[in-house]
């Protein structure tokens, strides 16, 4: 069973230092703490920067002994997050989950991957293809990372893009 103090406690914990960190957490509704949703800030230096991603979170009766499942409701171009789901390739929401974590680590940890994904271990297939493909052409892969991100994803217009500087 969802240990509850606990987590109005990680609740308080979040939204504490919101005006440093970004990071926000709320209850969907206001009887069940079991499902939640959180806001991450696009982090600094990336085609991110400056949105607001929305998260949905989910405690199942294990937490915190079981990680919070988590998806991304704003759609997102990443190749560790699916295009059409929004689930999160990320170990800690999986079998690197440690009862020690909270919702503002795993948050945190959203955050960072935004900023250094993993084409090597991608959740969305087509969107790793398309960034080893433009990487293998000589394009520095944040400049790739950034030009498919502003143009949706569509890789002709990325190359395009890159093509004239």
């Amino acid at each position: 069973m969802v240990d509850f103090a606990r987590v109005q406690k990680e609740l308080q914990e979040c939204n504490r230092d919101f005006e440093v960190s970004g990071i926000n957490v709320i209850p969907k509704n206001e009887v069940n703490l079991a499902h939640l949703l959180g806001t991450i800030p696009g982090p600094l230096g990336t085609p991110y920067e400056g949105g607001t991603f929305k998260i949905d979170i989910v405690l199942t009766d294990g937490y915190p002994f079981e990680p919070p499942k988590m998806k991304f409701i704003t759609k997102v171009w990443h190749p560790n997050i699916s295009s059409q789901s929004g689930a999160i390739c990320l170990d800690i929401l999986k079998d690197q989950w440690s009862p020690a974590l909270t919702l503002k680590t795993a948050l945190l940890s959203i955050h960072a991957l935004l900023s250094t994904p993993e084409p090597d271990d991608p959740q969305d297939a087509v969107v790793a293809r398309q960034v080893k493909k433009l990487v293998e052409m000589g394009f520095p892969e944040t400049l790739v990372r950034s030009a498919l991100e502003s143009v949706g994803g569509d890789e002709n217009l990325a190359l395009e893009k890159l093509c004239s500087g």
